[in-house]
């Protein structure tokens, strides 16, 4: 921690992380980098106002003082997204902190956030995930290796799991139930419901796979037995792609993507997608889905009450 913060500041920032891991369920990677990026801005505040930032001085902030420090930010080649999550963790902590501390945040939390273009999601199409599903199965010789690889791109694709929801499958989870109990971000837990295909493919891997799969070991091994890296995924999917000239966007998270976006052309309900790929906000999920408009308004006609 920098000597330009107070002791203070420092009990502070420990408070609050104690605070979102306690009452908001912070995923500890989350709490790492809001503490990282608040930390760099006391840090910068303090050589901007030169003298070290102590709770009081965290209270007598100014507009000014925050522009300068995005400012700084942007000269340094800072990307509009990093300052825009960098803004949001101080923003975070100022909250916290004004209603602890008793001062106006109104400088900090009116500060607005730089604007960047989103990307927007790039879900494969249905034929292109078959192929490509297909297509990784035949990246190696070596036969359960070949067989592991279709089995976690077909449960990520399957279950719309993310790939460390996907690697954190266990001995113990298999065989595949019906719905499984993932663990996602902040430690929140939703039920996906399990395609036969992907109990298929876990199944076959499970007959050809050399090592011993534990109750408590990782489902998905290596080829030397240990617990699988997303890497190994990522290079599979990447030979795979180039091979039928898929574009570099098409990756394991395209899975997920592609997972929701399906389920939204089958007719499912925006809502349902949310709980299933375990989204907090439902403009999350609306950015998940990449549905035509048309088709979109066609969905909801035939799901509203007006539209039949």
């Amino acid at each position: 921690m920098t000597l330009e913060i107070s002791p203070g500041a420092r009990d502070a920032l420990q408070a609050w992380g104690d605070h979102m891991r306690a009452l908001d369920g912070a995923a500890e990677n989350t709490l790492t980098a809001y503490a990282r990026d608040v930390t760099a801005f006391l840090a910068f505040q303090a050589g901007h106002r030169g003298g070290p930032m102590g709770l009081a001085e965290i209270g007598r902030l100014r507009t000014a003082d925050m522009r300068a420090w995005m400012a700084d930010q942007r000269l340094h080649g800072t990307g509009g997204r990093s300052v825009a999550r960098h803004l949001s963790a101080v923003k975070s902590f100022a909250r916290w902190l004004s209603e602890r501390e008793g001062f106006d945040p109104t400088a900090i939390l009116s500060t607005r956030a730089p604007k960047f273009r989103k990307p927007l999601p790039r879900p494969l199409a249905k034929d292109a995930a078959k192929d490509l599903i297909e297509t990784v199965g035949m990246q190696h010789d070596t036969p359960w290796i070949a067989a592991r690889d279709v089995a976690v791109v077909t449960v990520l694709y399957g279950c719309g799991l993310r790939i460390s929801e996907g690697l954190g499958l266990t001995g113990g989870d298999a065989p595949l139930a019906d719905v499984l109990r993932i663990k996602g971000k902040g430690g929140k837990e939703r039920l996906v419901p399990v395609l036969p295909a992907a109990r298929d493919a876990v199944e076959r891997y499970i007959a050809a796979c050399p090592f011993d799969l534990t109750d408590d070991g990782p489902l998905f091994r290596g080829a030397r037995g240990g617990a699988l890296n997303g890497r190994i995924v990522a290079g599979v999917m990447a030979r795979a792609r180039m091979q039928l000239g898929l574009p570099a966007s098409a990756t394991p998270h395209a899975l997920r993507h592609s997972f929701a976006t399906h389920l939204l052309e089958a007719g499912g309900d925006l809502r349902s997608i949310q709980e299933l790929l375990g989204h907090a906000s439902l403009s999350t999920t609306q950015a998940y889905t990449a549905v035509d408009t048309v088709h979109l308004m066609e969905t909801y006609a035939r799901a509203h009450p007006h539209g039949r």
